[in-house]
């Protein structure tokens, strides 16, 4: 029992910091599919949920942070990342957070721009939901492929 619970807060735990980890921890961990998508997606919604509620603050932080060692205030990342906005929105991000960016980020990004929180959960949601039944599904037909060549 406690084995299967540190299978599922491992997927759980690595969604929550990079997306595509859960569906490669679900598959390395002989989860079946349901659990890989359930966990991977709750992984990503507790960071989105935290980081919903903290962004603003960690964004400011980190303004002050680069303002006092003198860094430059765009680089190339930041540029790319207004381009996505002014493009695409909220619903850009969203769609990107788990392929381009991590809940993490994608979720700070978004409450940046002034999101309300219950739209960043609400797109988010759908984003973690669509991403982890497509990846995990394309991680588990892709060890099928590979064992036959092994």
């Amino acid at each position: 029992m406690a084995e299967e619970i540190l299978k599922y807060m491992s997927v759980y735990f690595i969604s929550m910091i990079k997306f595509i980890g859960g569906p490669m921890a679900g598959i390395s961990l002989k989860l079946s599919y349901m659990e890989t998508v359930l966990f991977t997606v709750a992984g990503m919604m507790t960071s989105v949920i935290v980081f919903s509620f903290i962004g603003r603050a960690a964004s400011r932080w980190y303004s002050n942070y680069r303002r006092e060692k003198k860094k430059p205030v765009f680089g190339s990342k930041s540029r790319r990342i207004v381009r996505i906005w002014s493009s695409f929105g909220v619903i850009g991000v969203a769609f990107l957070t788990p392929l381009l960016l991590t809940p993490v980020f994608g979720t700070i990004v978004a409450a940046v721009f002034g999101v309300p929180r219950r739209s960043i959960i609400l797109h988010m949601l759908w984003s973690a939901v669509l991403w982890s039944f497509l990846l995990t599904y394309m991680v588990f037909e892709f060890q099928e492929v590979a064992l036959q060549y092994f």
